[in-house]
C-alpha cells in the first residue's frame, strides 16, 4: 500500500485534469493503485434528505457510470456510521449481508463492503466503497485510518479543483432561493414567503442549477454547502 505522502504526490496539480470526471476517475484509479481493494463506486452526498447519488464504478476491467444507484443512507446503518463519524467502516461475514445493496453487489468469495467517506473539515459530500478485497487482506484499524485520511486528502483536492474552475456565481435572489430548497421548503412555500409565483421560483432553481453544473436540486445544494455558499 501507498503512504499518504505518495498518495498526495499524484494529486499535486489538480489543473492538469481537462475535466471533473477525468479528475474523479485519476482518484478511483489511485485508490485501486494505493489499497488492497479490487472495486470502486464512487457516489456523491447529500445531507439534505440523506441521499447519495452514484457517480462512477471502477475495476481491473474497466468503468461505467453509476446513475442508477440512489439511496437514502439511513437505510444502510455502515454508511451512514462512517458519514457521521467521518471515518472509514469495514464489514464482512453477517454484517455484510445486513449493510449491503443488491446494487452494489458483485458475486465475491469474500462477502465484504468497506466505505470511505470524502470529506472536509465537517462535512461530508461524498464516498467511495467497495466490495472486493484482496484475499487475505485483513482490514486493520490502522488500514481504515489510512482509508479515512485518503478520504480527506482527495475531498480537499475535489473542493482545490472546484474552486479553481469555478465559473459562475449565483445571483442574490438565486441564492435565496436555494437557501429556501436546503431548509426544505416546497415550491408553493417558497412562492408564498419571497411574494413570488411559483413558475418564478421554478425558474431561479433551474438557473442556479445550471450555472452550478449541477445534475439536480440535491446535488446543487451538496455544492452549495461544499463551496460553505450556505450552511
Amino acid at each position: 500500500m501507498s503512504n499518504l505522502y505518495t498518495i498526495q504526490k499524484r494529486f499535486d496539480t489538480v489543473q492538469n485534469y481537462s475535466n471533473h470526471e477525468e479528475l474523479l476517475i485519476h482518484i478511483l484509479q489511485v485508490y485501486l493503485d494505493s489499497f488492497p481493494i479490487k472495486d470502486a463506486y464512487l457516489l456523491r452526498y447529500s445531507p439534505i434528505g440523506f441521499v447519495a447519488e452514484g457517480i462512477l464504478f471502477l475495476n481491473g476491467e474497466g468503468g461505467s457510470h453509476i446513475g442508477e444507484i440512489r439511496e437514502e443512507i439511513r437505510s444502510f446503518p455502515i454508511i451512514y456510521s462512517a458519514i457521521v463519524e467521518k471515518k472509514a467502516k469495514f464489514c464482512t461475514g453477517m454484517d455484510y449481508l445486513k449493510n449491503i445493496s443488491i446494487k452494489y453487489s458483485i458475486p465475491s468469495q469474500n462477502n465484504a463492503f468497506l466505505i470511505v467517506p470524502i470529506f472536509i473539515g465537517q462535512y461530508v459530500f461524498g464516498y467511495i466503497c467497495s466490495t472486493q478485497i484482496e484475499i487475505d487482506i485483513k482490514i486493520t484499524e490502522k488500514l481504515l485510518d489510512d482509508f479515512t485520511a485518503f478520504g480527506n486528502v482527495i475531498g480537499q483536492l475535489i473542493i482545490q479543483a472546484r474552486d479553481q474552475k469555478k465559473e459562475c456565481i449565483l445571483s442574490k435572489r438565486e441564492l435565496e432561493v436555494m437557501r429556501q430548497v436546503a431548509l426544505g421548503d416546497s415550491t408553493k412555500e417558497m412562492a408564498d414567503f419571497m411574494n413570488l409565483s411559483e413558475l418564478t421560483v421554478n425558474q431561479y432553481v433551474k438557473s442556479a442549477i445550471k450555472k452550478l453544473h449541477a445534475k439536480n436540486r440535491t446535488h446543487a445544494i451538496s455544492i452549495l454547502y461544499q463551496e460553505g455558499v450556505i450552511q
